[in-house]
């Protein structure tokens, strides 16, 4: 677990997408060939810019181990035209709004009982002194 985990730490820990040099297009989460087209000439892209939430779902029936989190949040982030699915966080469900700025955080996700290693993921918050929802 620990080994896979590495391995993906750049998606986990940065938002690193491809870039695919035939068509184009920009994706995530990063990929050795492009979703549109089929080529591999990808490379990475680092996903920049404006977030701003699209849509979004509240969970509310969750695993045992997330259960002290619950409701999560689930979010379409758009990122410089680049969707991305996400985990949003630091916000309560009444407060949530399609259209509202938002900014990647780095936040813990669980801890491995046997190791101890502590695992964690990009996750997104309402921008800090935002612009508030996409409507201003």
């Amino acid at each position: 677990m620990i080994t896979r985990h590495w391995r993906r730490r750049h998606n986990l820990y940065k938002l690193v997408g491809s870039r695919c040099r035939s068509c184009g297009r920009v994706f995530y989460p990063y990929s050795q060939r492009c979703i549109y087209c089929g080529s591999r000439e990808v490379e990475q892209a680092r996903l920049e810019g404006d977030a701003r939430l699209v849509s979004y779902s509240i969970v509310y029936s969750v695993s045992d181990e997330a259960k002290y989190e619950a409701p999560v949040i689930l979010g379409m982030v758009d990122i410089g035209g680049v969707k991305v699915i996400a985990e949003l966080t630091d916000v309560s469900p009444g407060e949530v709004e399609a259209g509202m700025s938002l900014e990647p955080v780095l936040r813990r996700v669980t801890v491995n009982g046997e190791s101890g290693l502590i695992y964690y993921a990009v996750k997104f918050r309402p921008r800090l002194g935002g612009s508030g929802s996409g409507g201003d």
